[in-house]
């Protein structure tokens, strides 16, 4: 049985979309404004040598960010450097000054005033904007889509928001956000871009780009280079914010980027087949175990980034997001152990099984894996829900075998 359809992009050769927002530069202001969180420290490059061994490949890399920011998922990253460059403007900061130690300081706190953020989620990013506000003295209004992890509810209350599962798709979800923004005066922070709502999306992404720069550094320092990044996709920021960083590390000679998706909700994969210049979004009534990556329309921000500089994309079974939680917290000996998620095991689950299988014969060749390919993959989030956890790594649910 076919898990897994690759569809390459015939116009990665001619990319011409600015990524400029992801340079170098740009990245460093981010990542040191990240670095003046008291919590915060770069999250661990896995190097899993005796899985590379075993498949006959030069590496495969995990980033790990199950500990960032104590969350359990690197979703903080955007939301922090988003809603700081929000109040640090409504303060008239320039963002060379932004720091955590400015955000909280009592006296620019009360020059503020009460303000709310809201967004939608399935978890990791609600739980990052409420820890956000928490911690510069703000208050965040959650709302998440029906079928949400009871677990991701309660962390995001815990945090002192107010949240909500809705009966709501987690598109219509983003919607409610919206019009709640609108009317009450809130400030919307969703990692999502549609016509007219630009600005804060694109500061998140750029949060992003401090977890890709921390992976480009960590393998600086083994003096390796990635060949193959195999990263996830929901509405597409992240992806779009890993694919711009690349590309700028690596301007002449970069990793193929491959971009990996639920395929009961592969919007990025289904936009990309069309090949029309238009947004494809999937509707009506969907269901995925990978709850990150369950998101019906790509961001206007992202697809743009990822139709011009994806190598290709990958539309995945839950089984592979669910054979990825499987290695990574059960390694091989002498590897070490990552809790990984459903839509943080997704990439290596992907990519261990194009390694593995004979059907997939013909994406290993046009994804050019073989004995020379050093493979980075994110974890993006740990168990975020543990009852899902346990059923798919002791219990066996969504089994490759079946």
């Amino acid at each position: 049985m076919n898990r897994i359809k690759f569809l390459a992009n015939p116009s990665v050769a001619q990319s011409q979309v600015t990524t400029d927002f992801a340079n170098l530069d740009q990245v460093g202001q981010v990542r040191k404004f990240h670095s003046t969180f008291p919590d915060y420290k770069p999250t661990p490059l896995v190097s899993l040598d005796h899985l590379s061994q075993a498949l006959g490949v030069k590496g495969i890399y995990i980033k790990d960010e199950s500990c960032r920011f104590g969350l359990g998922a690197f979703k903080a990253l955007g939301g922090t450097y988003a809603m700081g460059r929000l109040l640090a403007d409504r303060m008239g900061e320039v963002p060379e000054k932004l720091s955590y130690q400015m955000l909280t300081d009592p006296k620019n706190i009360a020059r503020l005033g009460e303000i709310t953020f809201v967004t939608a989620t399935d978890g990791n990013h609600g739980r990052g904007v409420a820890w956000t506000a928490a911690q510069l003295g703000q208050k965040a209004v959650v709302y998440m889509p029906k079928g949400s992890a009871p677990a991701r509810l309660a962390h995001i209350q815990s945090l002192g928001a107010q949240a909500s599962i809705t009966d709501l798709s987690y598109d219509d979800a983003v919607r409610l956000a919206a019009a709640q923004a609108q009317e009450r005066g809130w400030i919307l922070v969703q990692d999502t871009a549609w016509e007219g709502y630009e600005e804060i999306p694109l500061l998140i992404m750029q949060g992003y780009t401090t977890m890709a720069l921390e992976a480009w550094e960590q393998l600086e320092q083994r003096q390796e280079k990635p060949t193959h990044i195999f990263i996830q996709a929901g509405v597409g920021s992240l992806a779009a914010a890993v694919v711009a960083f690349f590309v700028n590390a690596y301007p002449k000679e970069r990793p193929r980027l491959v971009i990996v998706e639920p395929e009961t909700v592969d919007c990025i994969f289904r936009t990309a087949q069309a090949g029309d210049g238009k947004l494809h979004p999937v509707t009506g009534a969907y269901h995925s175990i990978m709850a990150g990556l369950s998101c019906g329309e790509p961001s206007t921000l992202a697809w743009p980034v990822l139709g011009d500089y994806a190598y290709g994309y990958l539309s995945c079974s839950d089984s592979i997001a669910a054979k990825g939680m499987r290695i990574l917290g059960a390694p091989l000996p002498g590897d070490s152990r990552v809790i990984s998620g459903e839509s943080g095991a997704v990439g290596l689950g992907a990519a261990v099984e194009i390694l593995q299988r004979p059907q997939y014969a013909q994406i290993r060749k046009q994804l050019g894996l073989d004995e020379n390919s050093r493979i980075l993959c994110f974890s993006t989030e740990g168990d975020t829900d543990p009852l899902g956890y346990r059923e798919i790594v002791w219990d066996g649910a969504y089994s490759s075998q079946e």
